[in-house]
Formats: structure tokens, C-alpha cells, sequence
């Protein structure tokens, strides 16, 4: 039997009342929406944050902070993640959303330096932290970044410029 297949329920369902459609009905006259003003009228009523008038609290506040429509989002990667691959595994982007840690939603993965590694692993990520990448490089492995990602900054370097 299916969700969509259950009978219904005796009583359960009920009809909707019809409004204002007389006296003997119990919602005549006015229809359940009391007297007069604003709110009895059909499409009355004021919109979400009107104080009556007075200058409302959103406009009342300063607007702060900036949002950068170019900022890249990482999809971030633990070094716990990665010990789920056998020693000696290129680990590529194909095989981290094969084996579900990544989705391609994102600017790129960044691999971080949350938990330990265990095995020797060439990890190819967008971007590193630079403790990450030492703890892999300590751990026999290797971190590659793409060409050019952002050269000079701390989360730049191969891992072998680390090792030397």
C-alpha cells in the first residue's frame, strides 16, 4: 500500500465555510473579520515592517558591511578525509566526488589542516593551508596546486618548495 492509496478517514476532511452568505450561516454579514477598517476591507493590510507611519527600525539602522560578488567559496577538505584512500593514491577532484567529499557546486577545494594523516598521499586541491600541506609532506606525501594560484601568498607553494 502506497501514501497516495489510503482511504480516507470518516470526518476527517471537512468543507471550507462559505463567508458572508448570511445570517443563518454563523459567518454572514461581515465574514469572521470583525468591524469595520482596514483589515475588514479585501486586500487590506499593512506591509511587513510598517510602524504605522513612523520611520520603520530597517530604515532607521545603518546599512553596513560589503558582500564581494567575485569571492570564491572552497569546498573544504580535512586531512581526516583523506585517510580513507590507501597509501601511494593520486587523489584527484574525480576521485574525491567519487568517493562523495566533494561537490562541484563550489570555486575549488581547499585542503585544511583538521585531524591527522596517516598515510603518504599526492594530493592534487586548488588551495592549502600551509599546516596542511606540512603535515602531509611530514607524512610522505605531496600537495599540488593548480599554476599561479595565487603566487606569494602563504597557501600558495607546492609542497615541494615546503620541503627544501
Amino acid at each position: 500500500m502506497k501514501l497516495n492509496e489510503l482511504p480516507a478517514i470518516p470526518g476527517n476532511s471537512q468543507e471550507g465555510k462559505r463567508k458572508g452568505r448570511g445570517i443563518g450561516s454563523g459567518n454572514g454579514k461581515t465574514g469572521g473579520r470583525g468591524t469595520k477598517g482596514q483589515k475588514a476591507r479585501s486586500g487590506g493590510y499593512h506591509k511587513v515592517g510598517f510602524e504605522g507611519g513612523q520611520m520603520p527600525l530597517q530604515r532607521r539602522l545603518p546599512k553596513r558591511g560589503f558582500k564581494n560578488p567575485f569571492r570564491k567559496e572552497y569546498s573544504l577538505l580535512s586531512l581526516d578525509d583523506l585517510n580513507a584512500f590507501p597509501a601511494h593514491t593520486e587523489v584527484t577532484e574525480a576521485l574525491l566526488r567519487e568517493k562523495g567529499l566533494y561537490k562541484r557546486h563550489k570555486d575549488g577545494i581547499k585542503l585544511l589542516n583538521n585531524g591527522e594523516l596517516g598515510v603518504p598521499l599526492k594530493v592534487h586541491v586548488d588551495k592549502a593551508s600551509r599546516a596542511a600541506m606540512e603535515r602531509v609532506v611530514a607524512a610522505g606525501g605531496e600537495v599540488i596546486l593548480p599554476p599561479g594560484a595565487d603566487a606569494g601568498s602563504d597557501e600558495s607553494h607546492n609542497s615541494a618548495a615546503l620541503a627544501e
